[in-house]
């Protein structure tokens, strides 16, 4: 059975999730504050995070920051906060949805399931393709280990950061729009949260390019979206 860990300070919200969650076949696990969620996720293996922002000790940004530095776990935000500010900060420290308080729990649980299914076919995927690292001038993805490395120094990807670069890098000379990077990368239609792509090529750049602003790798084709150069 799947585990999921359950971030969230009021207790209704995160009744009604486990409720949910457990009439659908998964195991549930609640946390009611910040340090205690982190120190779950950090100590046992789950499947997938539901993580509020608003909770006591430490906010669900720095928890969902924390997590990133060592799983790959997928993290949906599960929140009050509907400012697009949030999404942009919540994506680009790589979280892999962002749910708006109030939702709906089937709506929810649909949501779950589509990242579950989704990161198992990108780990079996990772496995059959064991012998395909990519290496273009400096740059060597590792895609089995889902490590990179940048003039033989590794620097740490998140979970959508690396799908990004190793989409990209796997079409190379190839224009693809913001919103067929949302749709491949996250799975569903952009709904308007374009901002979310251009955050994540953003820290791309930052992690590989030498000079981001002048981008060796990712090149942006005003008016079309974005082209990696082999």
């Amino acid at each position: 059975m799947k585990r999921i860990l359950i971030v969230e300070d009021e207790k209704s919200i995160a009744e009604l999730e486990r409720d949910y969650l457990e009439i659908n076949g998964f195991t549930t696990y609640i946390a009611y504050a910040g340090d205690e969620g982190l120190r779950l996720a950090l100590s046992n293996e789950y499947d997938l995070i539901l993580l509020d922002v608003m909770l006591p000790n430490i906010d669900g940004f720095e928890v969902c920051k924390t997590i990133r530095k060592t799983k790959d776990v997928p993290i949906m935000l599960v929140t009050s906060r509907k400012e697009d500010i949030d999404k942009i900060r919540a994506f680009g420290l790589g979280a892999d949805d962002y749910v708006v308080k109030p939702f709906s729990p089937n709506e929810l649980i649909a949501r779950v399931k589509a990242h579950l299914a989704r990161y198992e076919r990108l780990v079996a995927k990772h496995r059959e393709q064991e012998n395909t690292d990519i290496y273009i001038r400096g740059l060597h993805i590792d895609r089995s280990d889902r490590r990179v490395f940048v003039n033989n120094r590794e620097t740490i990807f998140t979970t959508k950061e690396f799908d990004v670069l190793t989409f990209l890098a796997t079409n190379p000379n190839q224009v693809f729009s913001k919103d067929h990077l949302f749709e491949r990368i996250w799975g569903y239609d952009s709904m308007g949260e374009i901002s979310t792509v251009t955050v994540h090529i953003r820290k791309i750049r930052e992690k590989i390019e030498l000079d981001p602003s002048n981008p060796e790798y990712i090149e942006t084709i005003w008016g079309a979206g974005y082209r990696f150069k082999a």
